[in-house]
């Protein structure tokens, strides 16, 4: 039974996967995308990577779904003309070729490892202990793999400037979103007053268990986004002009305290990011809870989009 059901959800992530591919309509597309997501958080906790099932789930086909939604409904003016035009021959010809060629160049990388395949694995279970983080996807991410958790948390950032750039002048540094209107007896508005409290709650639940088991900050954060989000769409509290300066200590908060601690481990472990084993488990957890609200706020103003409108409305 267990192995029909993973040919069933492979057929099925191989069928939107070629969907999101040749589907010509954006909407169409992003709506193959999304089931995907959900359809490979349950691969991953068929391998019981929970950690990875989490962040597919809320950042894989969660966040990065909405904002795909987002921008398929700005192109919808646009798609009708791009129909029209259709490439030329030597042109498909062409791509079709460099496709090929790229595909044959994974596949003859796959088939051609070394068996066995080199491999760290050994080396990290010998020295995993001396983190005393009982996650293992934790304890990976913030000592072995700590410059490309730091550089994670840095291109969300610099993400959300680029999208910052695509304001009109007269509205740098302004809103992000349209003006909110609230209506008290909507829905939506009786949801955001219930499920933040709660979201808060689970949020920072999944970042202080991520040390010893499965969550962690980039998860946590979703769910702090995703409140902070609700309330905004709610009309009960209006997105932050971007020139704040909470919003900026916000943001590159966590970064500064993840280089600081890097620096740190230059003077005391003879390595930039190097974690002494006497200490390692609470360096990973200020790191982690540092983390938390910038990646929340990164982000939450990621999906609100560039400034629309200055700071007092217009």
């Amino acid at each position: 039974m267990t192995e029909t059901l993973t040919i069933a959800l492979v057929a099925l992530l191989m069928a939107l996967a070629v969907w999101t591919l040749v589907a010509r309509d954006t909407f169409a597309a992003v709506a193959g995308f999304v089931p995907y997501g959900l359809l490979l958080t349950l691969a991953w906790l068929q391998l019981r990577a929970v950690d990875v099932a989490m962040t597919e789930a809320a950042i894989g086909a969660g966040l990065t779904g909405v904002l795909l939604i987002a921008a398929a409904a700005r192109l919808r003016s646009t798609e009708a003309p791009a129909w029209a035009e259709r490439p030329g021959a030597l042109t498909r010809v062409l791509a079709a070729i460099v496709s090929a060629a790229v595909a044959a160049a994974i596949g003859a990388c796959v088939l051609l490892l070394p068996d066995p395949a080199p491999t760290l694995a050994p080396a990290v279970a010998q020295n995993i202990a001396a983190t005393g983080v009982g996650n293992p996807i934790t304890a990976v991410l913030m000592s072995f793999r700590a410059m490309d958790t730091l550089l994670e948390a840095i291109v969300l950032l610099l993400g959300l400037i680029g999208i910052w750039s695509l304001a009109p002048d007269r509205f740098w540094g302004g809103r992000p979103g349209p003006q909110p209107t609230e209506d008290p007896n909507g829905i939506l508005g009786y949801f955001a007053r219930v499920l933040p409290p709660i979201g808060i709650v689970v949020g920072v639940y999944i970042l202080w268990v991520g040390a010893d088991h499965p969550g962690g900050k980039f998860q946590g954060a979703t769910v702090l986004a995703a409140m902070w989000l609700l309330v905004m769409l709610a009309g009960l509290s209006d997105a932050p002009a971007v020139n704040r300066t909470w919003v900026r200590v916000a943001l590159v908060g966590g970064p500064a305290v993840f280089v600081a601690i890097g620096l740190l481990g230059v003077g005391i472990a003879g390595a930039f990011l190097g974690l002494p084993e006497a200490i390692a488990k609470p360096l990973i957890v200020v790191v982690e809870a540092a983390l938390l609200p910038s990646l929340a706020v990164t982000l939450a103003l990621l999906l609100a989009g560039p400034p629309r409108r200055t700071d007092s409305g217009q």
